[in-house]
């Protein structure tokens, strides 16, 4: 709805009043054809009824209003208005783009927020303030806290509940997974004991080696003599969760220190008569297992052993 044309002083333009309403212009729109400019408040009021234009009664919708032109909108706002507070004393004039600038510090506004001065410091609008009981008032804040004191009680009940709830079944938990945690523990050391037992038995039936020659060792073999050793080890029983480190520990790469390189295999070469060899079927090559080598120090033996292949001079010790 538009502004009440009394609260203007001096001349209006009549192109300033909504047809509708016979007020000044609010939030004015217009529309696109005809240019008749109406309330935004007022022309969505009649468009709940029809949709023709106020004035020609032309088809009109939604889509075909838009802003009134900035010239219009430069006269509304130079337009002098009383204060929306005038019945209750204010006796201001101002411009219409400054009206809501004033009424926010209106002294007179009945809406304008004053606090208390009879004890409870209470903020309030100034019209209200006639009816204001400070004794209800805190009254009504003590029953307040009370319920919330009560809801507050009511919450760390339930939350002390939930609390001993968690902590039983935390301990439920600890205790399955310590359970658990020796369940694992004992299949792990079974399954240990069984690949174990099952290297045990594949390294007792490979046939002792003696080696005659040990500075033919051939300590970097290439891809096709790593892929011969693997075949013969498949066939001869190995463990399958050993053979993979086995054929990798055939190399000086990963060979202690104690054979790390020909200058060390040179000094230390008196020293291999001691290992205990097993013959790899078919091959002129070794395995020198850790579990048979316990007696060698440890820069001389590796988990789980090491195959040492040679260019000759392998034979089998009980055919010595």
């Amino acid at each position: 709805m538009g502004y009440d044309v009394t609260r203007f002083i001096g001349e209006l333009d009549e192109d300033l009043i909504c047809p509708i309403c016979s007020g000044i212009l609010e939030d004015p729109v217009q529309a696109l054809h005809c240019e008749h400019a109406f309330c935004k408040a007022c022309i969505n009021h009649w468009f709940s009824q029809q949709h023709t234009c106020p004035v020609d009664r032309n088809v009109l919708t939604f889509t075909q209003l838009c802003p009134v032109p900035r010239i219009m909108q430069k006269m509304l706002s130079k337009l002098m208005i009383s204060c929306t507070n005038a019945v209750f004393g204010c006796r201001a004039v101002v411009q219409l783009a400054n009206l809501k600038t004033h009424l926010r510090d209106c002294e007179h506004n009945p809406k304008q927020l004053v606090t208390c001065a009879m004890g409870c410091s209470l903020v309030i609008a100034k019209d209200e303030l006639p009816q204001h009981n400070c004794i209800e008032h805190l009254h009504s804040r003590i029953q307040q806290q009370h319920s919330h004191i009560l809801e507050l009680e009511k919450t760390s009940a339930e939350q002390k509940h939930q609390l001993v709830v968690q902590k039983r079944d935390i301990q439920a938990l600890k205790a399955y997974l310590r359970t658990l945690c020796n369940s694992e523990t004992h299949l792990h050391n079974l399954e240990v004991t069984v690949e174990h037992n099952d290297i045990l038995q594949w390294v007792n039936s490979l046939q002792p080696a003696k080696v005659n020659h040990w500075d033919g060792v051939i300590s970097t073999p290439d891809n096709a003599i790593q892929a011969l050793i693997k075949r013969s080890l498949v066939d001869s029983g190995c463990p399958a969760s050993i053979i993979n480190q086995l054929i990798e520990n055939c190399h000086e790469w990963s060979w202690p220190q104690g054979l790390a390189t020909l200058e060390i295999r040179e000094l230390n070469q008196h020293y291999y008569e001691n290992f205990v060899a097993r013959h790899i079927p078919g091959l002129q090559a070794v395995a020198v297992m850790a579990s048979e080598n316990q007696h060698m120090s440890e820069n001389m033996v590796l988990e789980p052993g090491i195959v040492m292949i040679f260019a000759h001079g392998v034979e089998d010790l009980l055919e010595a």
